[in-house]
């Protein structure tokens, strides 16, 4: 029986290259869940194999600037010179639905859900090592030498910021991590402060 009827915002964030997009994509690939991945808006240009409406909402840099002063977004954030957000309407009727919404983004945006949905679940995804991260951003092969080290480096700034998430896990083996995080969703339905309430109505019931 599940006592926890709305969905729940699930926040897998971590620095550039961490493997967040391969991690998420792992995780949706497992059976019977009900999972739905937030698509994100961005200002950024369409790297080969993206699909407008599935990976990212691809707009100018204006309509990005309206939707953000009209309260649209959830969060947002700019990175190298692009904006980041996560459209609202969505995102509250899956979650309405029952849905889990799974939302993939920077560690910049992670902060600023956290304050407007502190019930959301934050997953920071960790790299094995920083040599690890590295080579994973020279294998992506979108930036040269100087932006992937500057990626490097606010990575190391971003590492201190995981004492802000709920949980940590390391992206040492693809499968492992999704594994981890499933299992870190089915718990946090049985959470106590998502569950009492509903609990105690149903054991009250005559």
């Amino acid at each position: 029986m599940k006592l926890n009827n709305r969905g729940l915002l699930v926040v897998i964030s971590g620095p550039s290259g961490v493997g967040k997009g391969t991690v998420r994509r792992a995780l949706f690939s497992m059976p019977n869940h009900n999972l739905v991945y937030s698509v994100s808006m961005t200002t950024r240009e369409k790297r080969a194999g993206e699909v407008e409406g599935k990976d990212y909402y691809f707009v100018s840099k204006e309509e990005f600037i309206h939707a953000e002063n009209s309260g649209k977004l959830l969060e947002s954030a700019e990175f190298v010179g692009n904006y980041y957000g996560t459209p609202l309407d969505k995102l509250n009727e899956n979650l309405d639905k029952g849905n889990e919404v799974v939302l993939e983004i920077e560690v910049e945006g992670a902060a600023q859900v956290k304050e407007k949905m502190p019930d959301c679940v934050m997953i920071f995804i960790a790299p094995p090592s920083k040599k690890a991260l590295y080579d994973r951003l020279k294998r992506r092969g979108t930036e040269n030498e100087s932006e992937v080290l500057a990626r490097v480096a606010k990575a190391n700034r971003e590492f201190r910021s995981a004492y802000l998430y709920d949980y940590i896990v390391v992206n040492d083996e693809v499968n492992n991590a999704a594994d981890r995080i499933m299992a870190i969703i089915r718990a946090e339905h049985a959470k106590t402060s998502r569950t009492l309430d509903k609990y105690l109505e149903l054991i009250d019931e005559k």
